[in-house]
C-alpha cells in the first residue's frame, strides 16, 4: 500500500550492567536489526591501536615482527576514538597518520640491568595523551581476585635477561574490527531469541513423580525443575534453554507428544556483551547505534539517489542480457 509505514519503535531494557560486560533485552523489533547491530559492535565501532612501530634497539630473544604484532594487540583505553580522525582522512598531517587529530605516539624504553629476569609489559609504555593508555589487566575488577599487582603488571610483551634491552617508538591510530581484530572493541556479541515456554499441565498430571522427574533431567541446561511443595513441574529458567529440542524428544518416547510447546519469540532478543576493556560495554553498545545510524543515514532516499537508482537499473538490465 502507498505510503505505508513500516517504522517500528525498538525497546530496550538493562539487566546486567558492568565496565566490561552488559546483558539486555531488545525487544519490538526483528532479527535483522539485531544482527545488523551485533556486526557493528564486532567490526565498525573504531577503538584505537598501534599500528606503526619503529624498532630502535631491540636485543631480546623475540624479533622486531613478533613484538610489533603483539604491541598491536595490546588494547588501549579508546574513549576519544569516536571524535578522532581516521588516519587516511585526516587533513592535518595529509595522512601521514602523525598528528595530534589521527594518532597518539607511544615510546618504551627498557634495559635489565640485574640478573633476575626482567618482564616488560604494557605498564612501561609511555603515551604522548593520559586519555590513551594500555587496559592495566591486574587492576581490572574482574582479574583483581586472580593476579595480585605485584604478579601481574600489566600484559607482557617480552621478557629480558641482563644485558638485554628494547627500546621503540610506536603509533596507535584509530581504526575498525572490519579492517583488523585489534581494533574490535567486543571479547564477544551474541544475541539468542527470547524464549517461551508452554507446559501442558493436564498431560503432565497423567505422568508419575519418577517420569516427571525423569523429564526434568532430560533437559542438558536447568530450564525445568520440581516445586517441593506440589510436586509440580516448573520452568526455572526460560533463557537457559538452548533450542536443543532434548525434552520435546523425551516427552515423545515417554508417549506424551505435546507435553510441552517452547516457541521463539522472533521479536524479542537477549544480548550478552562483552568488551576487551577498549571502552566501555554500555558505550559500545551506543556508539553501535550511532555508527549504525550513519550508515542508515547514507542510504536514505533523496531526490539525487533517485536519478542513481534508475541509471543502475539500467545497468542492472544491461548485466543481464536485457538490453545491448
Amino acid at each position: 500500500m502507498d505510503g505505508a509505514s513500516y517504522q517500528r519503535f525498538p525497546r530496550v531494557k538493562i539487566r546486567d550492567m558492568k565496565d566490561d560486560y552488559l546483558k539486555f533485552e531488545l525487544r519490538d523489533t526483528d532479527a535483522s536489526m539485531a544482527n545488523a547491530l551485533r556486526r557493528v559492535m564486532l567490526v565498525e565501532v573504531p577503538t584505537i591501536a598501534i599500528d606503526l612501530v619503529e624498532i630502535e634497539s631491540n636485543s631480546s630473544v623475540l624479533n622486531d615482527e613478533f613484538i610489533a604484532h603483539r604491541l598491536g594487540l595490546i588494547p588501549l583505553t579508546s574513549e576519544r576514538a569516536m571524535g578522532m580522525r581516521f588516519s587516511r582522512d585526516c587533513d592535518a598531517c595529509d595522512g601521514d597518520g602523525q598528528c595530534e587529530y589521527c594518532s597518539v605516539e607511544f615510546h618504551l624504553n627498557v634495559k635489565c640491568t640485574s640478573d633476575q629476569t626482567l618482564d616488560v609489559t604494557s605498564a612501561d609504555l609511555r603515551s604522548s595523551d593520559d586519555r590513551v593508555v594500555p587496559i592495566d589487566v591486574a587492576g581490572r575488577g574482574s582479574y583483581s581476585n586472580a593476579f595480585e599487582a605485584s604478579e601481574q603488571r600489566g600484559i607482557i610483551i617480552v621478557k629480558l635477561r641482563r644485558g638485554q634491552e628494547l627500546r621503540l617508538r610506536a603509533i596507535a591510530r584509530k581504526g575498525i574490527g572490519k579492517d583488523h581484530a585489534k581494533w574490535s572493541p567486543a571479547a564477544t556479541v551474541t544475541f539468542m531469541y527470547e524464549p517461551e515456554i508452554h507446559i501442558n499441565e493436564d498431560l503432565m498430571e497423567t505422568l508419575s513423580l519418577e517420569e516427571k522427574q525423569e523429564w526434568v533431567e532430560s533437559c542438558p541446561t536447568r530450564v525445568f525443575g520440581m516445586d517441593p511443595n506440589t510436586q509440580q513441574v516448573v520452568v526455572v529458567d526460560a533463557e537457559a534453554y538452548t533450542y536443543d529440542d532434548e525434552v520435546i524428544k523425551k516427552a515423545e518416547a515417554m508417549g506424551k507428544s505435546g507435553l510441552v510447546e517452547i516457541y521463539a519469540k522472533e521479536d524479542s532478543f537477549i544480548f550478552t556483551v562483552e568488551s576487551t576493556g577498549a571502552i566501555k560495554a554500555s558505550q559500545m553498545v551506543i556508539n553501535a547505534i550511532e555508527v549504525l545510524k550513519q550508515k542508515l543515514d547514507a542510504v536514505r532516499p533523496s531526490l539525487d539517489t533517485e536519478e542513481a537508482d534508475e541509471q543502475f537499473g539500467e545497468l542492472n538490465q544491461h548485466m543481464r542480457g536485457g538490453a545491448m
